[in-house]
């Protein structure tokens, strides 16, 4: 084993490589993210105000929104700051509080569509027990666990890394990740990657089969109705499936982005692959709900004084 280092900060080093776009990029990520607070909180007191919305498919597309605020914040901040300064170190309890939130956002995410999806397979192919099996206790209890979850898992899974002695402080990203930090461990990975992999596969593979496999059962159930109600399934069921491969694309890219030697890639694309996972759920997930789904898009519109409100004709 190499003579390990105890460093308190973590360099950055991935910020040297676009130093002469770091103005250009800050207006452009505070724009970015002015919107995505924006429109996310828009979705949020829209579903809060009206009391029509205070169903299971709203709740839980509003806990979204809540989770895409959480994720986006505990990066923009941190990246904003950092593109305004020559030097780009961050503590380690700094570095492993933002992979937490990063990896918690990460996870929740796919937990929560994995009950939404949940929620619109109860909906298709039990329509007459809807409302007795999605009861408000039972919106809370799923909720309640898609959040425990990851939580457990991911305390767990950063406690064991941040236990590593390490050789080495440079991370090749723009914000700091659980592999990146491994690599830079002493000791053989062996153990690591076999405990990482059985995260990843408990925590990510068991949601994305489990949405598919309620999908396929959706399609099943669809196949068997008039084109009415296919239409009506395809309209309350499309923004989450644009949600569910906007995500699926993303967290993708994000872990063939952790397996590649950083160092020899163009460091603008490894910049714009490296926000893919942080930047565009947040900036679509609203957008799809607000404009797809017409009760959310016909409250936000009245909301932003967009269009008018209906006059009562009187007798």
């Amino acid at each position: 084993m190499e003579n390990s280092t105890v460093s308190v900060y973590f360099n950055l080093v991935m910020f040297a490589k676009i130093d002469r776009y770091r103005y250009l990029g800050f207006v452009f990520c505070l724009l970015l993210y002015s919107f995505i607070v924006f429109a996310n909180l828009v979705i949020l007191v829209v579903i809060l105000r009206e009391s029509t919305l205070h169903q299971p498919m709203y709740i839980f597309i509003a806990f979204m929104s809540i989770n895409l605020l959480y994720g986006s914040t505990g990066f923009f901040p941190r990246f904003l700051m950092d593109l305004q300064f020559d030097t780009h170190l961050i503590s380690r309890p700094a570095c492993f509080t933002q992979i937490f939130v990063l990896y918690t956002y990460g996870l929740y995410e796919i937990t929560i569509l994995s009950v939404m999806a949940y929620d619109r397979y109860v909906a298709v192919c039990h329509p007459l027990n809807y409302h007795s099996k999605m009861t408000t206790k039972t919106v809370y209890i799923l909720i309640f666990f898609a959040w425990f979850l990851p939580t457990c898992n991911l305390t767990i899974a950063i406690n064991m890394v941040v236990r590593l002695p390490l050789c080495g402080n440079k991370i090749e990203r723009i914000y700091c990740a659980s592999w990146d930090v491994v690599k830079l461990s002493c000791v053989t990975n062996s153990v690591n990657n076999i405990a990482a992999m059985m995260g990843a596969i408990i925590a990510a593979f068991i949601p994305f089969g489990f949405i598919l496999y309620t999908y396929l059962r959706i399609v099943f159930a669809c196949w068997q109705n008039s084109s009415a109600v296919r239409g009506k399934v395809v309209q309350s069921c499309l923004p989450h499936i644009i949600s569910f491969v906007t995500y699926s694309i993303t967290s993708f890219s994000d872990i063939v982005l952790n397996r590649q030697n950083l160092k020899d890639m163009n460091p603008f694309l490894a910049v714009i692959l490296s926000l893919e996972f942080v930047v565009v759920p947040p900036v679509v997930n609203p957008l799809v709900y607000g404009l797809k789904l017409p009760e959310i898009k016909r409250h936000v519109l009245r909301m932003l004084s967009l269009k008018p409100k209906t006059k009562i004709s009187s007798c």
